[in-house]
């Protein structure tokens, strides 16, 4: 039999899935603290969420003060993801992040998972690695889900996608015993294909700058998937959309593997198996 700890892990890793257990995304809003609002204008973070959530989206991840403004009804089918670390884009170093609260203070917030980033190649490396590793510890703790946010981003960092340097950010949280990771598309599907054939934990890519339209995010998710993935992060590709409630309806139905919708019915639409007054059935 399992020790407790671990089913109680794994029973809210169940929990952030809450369409299908083969997909899962999750839409990042922390991204108000290194770059700025990301609320649209004439909305509020209570309103986006809720768009979210009506959208098919599994979970969103949020700084802490965000939670005061959400309603508590909005997670009633999604997940509570808080961000630990941040940075700003005015720092010296802004790939640098530091810890802004303790997995304790998260869990008394009401959530269902907690999550991290670490900038593999940050003059602050050294850093992040460690605070990955001592939330990893709490987690292990209070048995609390733990999302990696890797990637290889710093000043020696030619290449940001080189497969082999987002091989070795997976790795670092894989060892760390994180329980999801979210990375940058690694160059191709087929390296993304052998990432995560060779990774032990399940990962989700991030949706990365905006695509410019609805058929390119949708393509884009459609190779993630291909390439074995989990699922996918998609923040501003979403959020910063002209619609985000249709956005995130249409990247979930491709994430959770779900069949595209039946064409309304109108004037010139006659459902399957039905006639018009007047026409005859005609076989051939």
């Amino acid at each position: 039999m399992r020790p407790y700890g671990h089913f109680a892990r794994s029973l809210r890793l169940r929990r952030l899935h809450h369409h299908t257990p083969d997909g899962l995304l999750i839409t990042p809003l922390d991204h108000s603290l290194s770059d700025g609002p990301v609320v649209p204008k004439n909305s509020s973070i209570d309103l986006l969420a809720g768009q979210l959530a009506a959208g098919g989206v599994d979970g969103i991840v949020v700084h802490k003060g965000s939670v005061r403004h959400i309603h508590p009804e909005r997670f009633a089918d999604m997940s509570l993801v808080i961000h630990l670390n941040a940075s700003t884009g005015q720092a010296p170093d802004p790939d640098a992040k530091y810890l802004v609260t303790e997995v304790e203070d998260a869990l008394r917030l009401g959530a269902d998972a907690v999550s991290v980033h670490v900038n593999l190649g940050s003059d602050d490396e050294r850093r992040q690695i460690a605070d990955l590793g001592r939330v990893s510890d709490a987690c292990d703790r209070w048995n609390l889900p733990l999302l990696a946010m890797v990637y290889p981003r710093g000043p020696r960092i030619a290449d940001p996608h080189d497969p082999a340097l987002v091989a070795h950010a997976v790795t670092i949280a894989a060892d760390l015993g994180v329980d999801l990771i979210k990375t940058c598309f690694p160059g191709s599907l087929h390296d993304l294909a052998a990432l995560t054939e060779a990774c032990p934990v399940p990962l989700l890519v991030a949706g990365g700058p905006q695509r410019g339209t609805e058929d390119g995010v949708l393509a884009f998710v459609d190779e993630v998937l291909a390439g074995g993935a989990l699922g996918v992060a998609m923040g501003r590709n979403v959020f910063q959309s002209a619609d985000p409630q249709r956005t995130a309806e249409q990247v979930a139905r491709l994430v959770h593997r779900l069949p595209a919708p039946e064409p309304a019915a109108g004037p010139d639409h006659t459902p399957r198996g039905q006639q018009r007054d007047g026409e005859q059935a005609v076989l051939a």
